[in-house]
């Protein structure tokens, strides 16, 4: 039975345990989220797609975090339906993010919304100012082990990127894209 199946079967038990949840408002949920994170197997995942469900923008249907992710931000991501992140994935949202419906997200991924600037000469650039921009992945997206997505990029609609990637500009439909910084390795029928 795929997780698509058992979402569906047991969704008005899922939605009952996220209205009861919902008690502990945002914070407290986010915190049961980070408590949890190191839960393996199908409960893990089960509790926190409840606990996720409470603190973040947007959580589509049957989405599936894996083992130790990181998330940050929550209040800024949005997630589609069918999203799968693979455990010790890195997830920023400060500057926005936009995970679209049916998106694989291999192991130990990186994505941020905001980077560091290096222009004042007066302090580190630790210390500089942070720029945000938006990371939108949309549908049909599968992200390889290792990648790392950089603010203000765009991965359209049905691509993927290749483990080990740098995306620092946008991915179009149909392509297959890899390397640092990725381009294109081949394109893929949409």
């Amino acid at each position: 039975m795929t997780g698509r199946n058992k979402f569906k079967r047991y969704k008005k038990v899922i939605f009952f345990l996220i209205f009861v949840f919902k008690i502990f408002g945002k914070k407290g949920n986010y915190f049961l989220l980070k408590f949890f994170k190191d839960i393996n197997g199908k409960a893990g995942i089960f509790l926190r797609y409840v606990f996720l469900k409470n603190c973040a923008l947007e959580v589509g249907d049957n989405v599936s975090i894996h083992s130790q992710v990181y998330l940050f931000n929550l209040n800024k991501i949005k997630f589609g339906d069918n999203v799968s992140i693979h455990p010790m994935c890195y997830i920023d949202g400060v500057g926005g993010i936009d995970i679209g419906n049916d998106v694989s997200i291999a192991h130990a991924t990186t994505i941020m919304s905001a980077n560091h600037t290096w222009q004042d000469t007066n302090i580190p650039i630790k210390y500089n100012q942070e720029v945000t921009k938006q990371v939108i992945i949309e549908n049909d997206v599968w992200i390889g082990a290792g990648v790392r997505i950089l603010a203000g990029t765009t991965i359209h609609t049905r691509s993927i990127v290749a483990a080990g990637a740098v995306v620092n500009k946008p991915v179009n439909s149909g392509t297959i894209v890899g390397g640092v910084p990725a381009k294109v390795l081949k394109d893929i029928q949409i």
